[in-house]
């Protein structure tokens, strides 16, 4: 059953979520429409831009997305420790990025002196769009609606693009999370578009493989890993283990005896007392299992009653792939 977009969407529950926006019908997001004939793989670099941008402006970082022809996935990390550490200054260039604000911001933006009443309205508004940059349902409806309008005016229509809203899940543990960034980097292979990992196109992956070839910096908007560093805050996993757990994966995933797993399993996998079936069924899956909240089950119970549901849904999914 839907829910409410705040009940799914909690930091005090987690800051990870996966993301999915799918289009309307037959409308074509990416790729190559075989009755018309036209071509629209020019827009994947639209929408890795606009994700880009916005992640750059929000408080919110990018650990994997991939676009695919008909929609695309997006796992996010809420950085509420970065909005609030914040200047108000800040807080405005980074709104401005995105939209023109008010007159008073405007003005606030290029320090000129306001008045107190103007400075009093100007600390309201601040304090909305605070909140605003590290809000998960702003980040995607600035990302879908940008798309929206580009790809309308392109194609000479209106109407809806996207499908209703997008499908979020909240990843409640460290499990939930690897297998549903593994499962969204390698959607290109599981689907026969791409053959490797570095070799899929508009992915996190290839650009995390491509700056880790070529010793550049990984742009600010995507999540680093920081591994055990508790100091540091990000993908709690090292970055070589993870590129070495989605070669892995995705190998099995294009073997010609579907669910074969290798005997060699990546300590990864071990460490987190993750069974191999069960990977290979997430990182194939995952969305076929779950609902709103992903994690090990006694943290997904936990989860539903907190949110004083009186019926908890089936928890033998979460049991099954995360024992």
């Amino acid at each position: 059953m839907p829910q409410p977009r705040k009940n799914i969407i909690s930091l005090a529950d987690t800051p990870y979520y996966h993301c999915m926006s799918r289009c309307v019908r037959r409308a074509f997001l990416c790729g190559v429409d075989h009755y018309s004939g036209n071509d629209y793989e020019h827009r994947r670099a639209w929408l890795q831009d606009k994700l880009h941008h916005t992640a750059n402006a929000f408080a919110i970082k990018l650990c994997a997305y991939t676009i695919m022809n008909n929609h695309y996935h997006v796992v996010l990390n809420v950085r509420s420790d970065l909005a609030l550490a914040w200047s108000d200054k800040e807080v405005v260039e980074r709104w401005h990025k995105l939209f023109s604000g008010t007159p008073t911001s405007q003005r606030f933006a290029f320090d000129v002196e306001l008045s107190e009443a103007e400075l009093d309205l100007l600390d309201k508004d601040i304090a909305l769009w605070r909140n605003r940059l590290m809000d998960v349902s702003w980040f995607m409806r600035i990302v879908n609606e940008s798309i929206a309008r580009r790809a309308n005016s392109e194609d000479k229509c209106t109407g809806r693009f996207w499908e209703g809203r997008f499908k979020s899940q909240a990843l409640l543990d460290e499990k939930a999370l690897l297998s549903c960034m593994a499962y969204v980097d390698l959607n290109p292979v599981r689907a026969k578009v791409a053959a490797t990992p570095e070799l899929s196109d508009y992915t996190c992956v290839q650009q995390r493989i491509f700056t880790r070839k070529t010793k550049s910096n990984l742009p600010s908007m995507i999540e680093k890993f920081v591994g055990s560093k508790p100091e540091e805050i990000g993908i709690p996993f090292e970055l070589e283990e993870y590129l070495e757990l989605v070669d892995w994966t995705g190998r099995i995933l294009r073997t010609d005896k579907r669910g074969a797993i290798d005997a060699e399993l990546p300590p990864i996998l071990e460490r987190l007392s993750v069974a191999p079936n069960a990977w290979e069924t997430l990182t194939s899956s995952f969305e076929d299992h779950f609902s709103h909240w992903v994690g090990a089950e006694h943290i997904v119970k936990k989860t539903y009653n907190d949110k004083y549901h009186l019926r908890v849904p089936s928890t033998s999914s979460h049991k099954l792939l995360f024992s």
